[in-house]
This record gives structure tokens, C-alpha cells and sequence, in this order.
């Protein structure tokens, strides 16, 4: 039987950068999709995560778990601090978006440089990187930059502006930075069109791919 990997999106931004990571690097797992896409709208306009909000994420990923998933993978970086709250909530193990990548970035240290195009998204993964690092013993610095005009070019099928906006900050920040992380899943795609340098740039797609089969794998 074929493992079966739950994703709870809050965009369509983030379905299409997930699935592809899965179809390249775990082709036989069996992807179960469900979403509140209402959740950013509502969050692009309050700045804000409501209890109602958290409600609502916990049904949708209950449907996950109902479905038959081994193992869920919450895509929205925005929501995971809230992540732990919920995941004893479940039977199977679950991940936040950015979990592995955020390890990763620690792991490497020094500067660490967060692109983001919703609002709330890059202060969440700022905390979350001191968090992490202060958990590992760890010390870093990051710098963070919000491009919400990407993401409002993305919502409005805008492809090469939203591209080309993010190209730009990986330009400014790679010159005093040892790492780069992408905060959001909808960010990937952007660098299929970039000619990357030396400095690495971390997305979460293909590193919480990896993660969550090998958590549904452990069971």
C-alpha cells in the first residue's frame, strides 16, 4: 500500500510548488489536497490570525486525517507557529511548512537573509529562525524582506513580475548573506527563471517533501 501524504493549503499559490516536489522526488506517494483559501484573504487583509482562523484550520486538517493520510503537511508559513498547537489533536504526525527548511538554515548559520511576499510571513519565519537557532545553541542574524507587490502580481496571474521582484531581493541580499530562505511555497517557482550564485537559496517545497514521507514512513 502506497504512502498517502495529506497537504492543507490556504493558497492555490502553494499547490502547484508542493505537488511538483512531490512528483519529482516521491513520484509513488498518493497526495490528498484540501484548502480554505479564504484563510489568506482574510489574513492579506487584517495582518492578523484569529482564533476563528485556527478553527478553521484544525477542520481542514482533520479532513486530511479522515481522508486516510499517513501524515499531514501544513503549506502556509504564515500559520506555523500555530502548527504545535493543533498537531496533538491528530493520529498521524504532521508538519508545518517550514520546519526542515528552518533547520537547515540554522545549520548553516551566520547571516541568513528571508524573502517573503505576505505581510505576516516574514516576521513568522524571522521568529521562528531565533527560535530554532536558540534551540539548537546557535547564533545568527537575519535579515528580512517583504514584497507584498509579488504576491498581489502572483494573485493576478503575473507570473514574471512576481519573479522578477523576488530576483531582485536575492540579488541584494546575497551580497551579505551566507543563507537565503523563501518563506513561502508560492516563492519557489520563481527560481526556475534565475541563474543562482554561490550563496544558498532554501525553499521549503523540496526539503518538507522529504521530511514529511520520511515521518509517514516512520509512522
Amino acid at each position: 500500500m502506497s504512502t498517502k501524504i495529506g497537504l492543507v493549503h490556504a493558497t492555490m499559490n502553494s499547490v502547484q510548488p508542493i505537488l511538483h516536489a512531490f512528483h519529482t522526488h516521491h513520484p509513488s506517494v498518493d497526495l490528498i489536497n484540501v484548502m480554505d483559501e479564504g484563510l489568506i484573504y482574510e489574513l492579506n487583509e487584517t495582518n492578523t490570525i484569529t482564533q476563528s482562523m485556527i478553527r478553521r484550520l484544525m477542520d481542514i486538517t482533520g479532513k486530511a486525517e479522515d481522508a486516510g493520510a499517513d501524515a499531514i503537511l501544513l503549506t502556509c508559513s504564515s500559520f506555523s507557529p500555530y502548527v504545535p498547537e493543533i498537531t496533538h489533536l491528530f493520529g498521524v504526525p504532521a508538519l508545518s511548512s517550514d520546519e526542515s527548511m528552518l533547520d537547515k538554515a540554522v545549520e548553516i548559520g551566520g547571516k541568513i537573509g528571508v524573502i517573503a511576499t505576505v505581510a505576516k510571513a516574514g516576521p513568522t519565519t524571522t521568529n521562528l529562525l531565533y527560535k530554532t537557532a536558540e534551540e539548537k545553541g546557535k547564533t545568527i542574524d537575519v535579515n528580512t524582506v517583504v514584497i507584498p507587490e509579488a504576491f498581489q502580481a502572483l494573485q493576478k496571474a503575473n507570473q514574471a513580475k512576481h519573479d522578477e521582484l523576488i530576483h531582485t531581493e536575492i540579488d541584494k541580499l546575497s551580497k551579505d548573506s551566507d543563507a537565503l530562505i523563501l518563506a513561502q511555497y508560492s516563492m519557489a517557482r520563481s527560481l526556475d527563471s534565475y541563474e543562482r550564485g554561490s550563496t544558498p537559496i532554501l525553499t521549503g517545497p523540496e526539503v518538507s517533501a522529504n521530511a514529511i514521507v520520511k515521518l509517514a514512513e516512520k509512522g
